[in-house]
């Protein structure tokens, strides 16, 4: 089976962005409020930076817990990588997750100004230009035949929809969540219905995932 491009609980506003605006050092989200937007996940069981027991179980914890599986390697967009913009300035910067990055697999961040590799623990990022194609290719080589995952942020999913590369995705949506402005993935879920099947489950936890695969 083919490796497969995969979008994987990417969380929108009920108005369809993925971040705010005016994103800095101390605001990866812009505006938005990343406790609010990502409160679903946040509350499972299976929450990576989770410091207590305990945690809701059912289908958001199965999804926080699918994040990991068969993939191989990761691609980034700049900004979600980093709030600098323009030639890199800083080389010391190396990411918004400390010593420990949550991928653990080769991390391919598209940029228009490259920069060397770097290794934290067992995650390599990688700075590389290109268009989509070229960039899925380089990181469906390094997974080692495992899956891509598309991390985002909405402009770089879209960018990858555009080019008509993404195999299946999962998107959460907020409903109490307006931001009005940012970084949108879509006006409307329905614009991706011309290319993919689609499941709509509401969770309990009030978030509506939206499940699609390709046609």
């Amino acid at each position: 089976m083919s490796q497969l491009l995969r979008v994987q609980n990417f969380n929108v506003s009920s108005d369809g962005f993925g971040a705010g605006e005016h994103q800095s050092l101390e605001r990866p989200f812009g505006h938005a409020d990343p406790g609010t937007m990502f409160a679903w996940a946040g509350a499972t069981a299976s929450w990576p930076n989770r410091t207590d027991p305990g945690g809701s179980r059912g289908l958001d914890d199965y999804l926080v817990r699918d994040f990991h599986n068969n993939i191989g390697a990761e691609i980034m967009g700049r900004n979600k990588f980093s709030p600098h913009r323009g030639p890199w300035q800083d080389h010391e910067w190396k990411g918004w997750w400390g010593e420990e990055p949550p991928f653990h697999t080769p991390v391919f961040v598209m940029t228009h100004y490259e920069r060397p590799s770097f290794t934290l623990s067992d995650t390599t990022f990688h700075f590389v230009g290109g268009d989509p194609a070229e960039v899925l290719e380089q990181a469906r080589k390094a997974a080692g035949g495992k899956d891509v995952r598309l991390g985002g942020g909405a402009a770089t999913v879209r960018e990858f929809l555009d080019a008509d590369l993404v195999d299946t995705l999962h998107v959460a949506v907020s409903p109490g969540v307006v931001l009005g402005s940012g970084s949108r993935l879509w006006e409307s879920p329905e614009e991706l219905l011309d290319r993919f099947h689609r499941d709509v489950v509401p969770s309990p936890s009030g978030v509506i995932h939206h499940l699609f695969w390709r046609r």
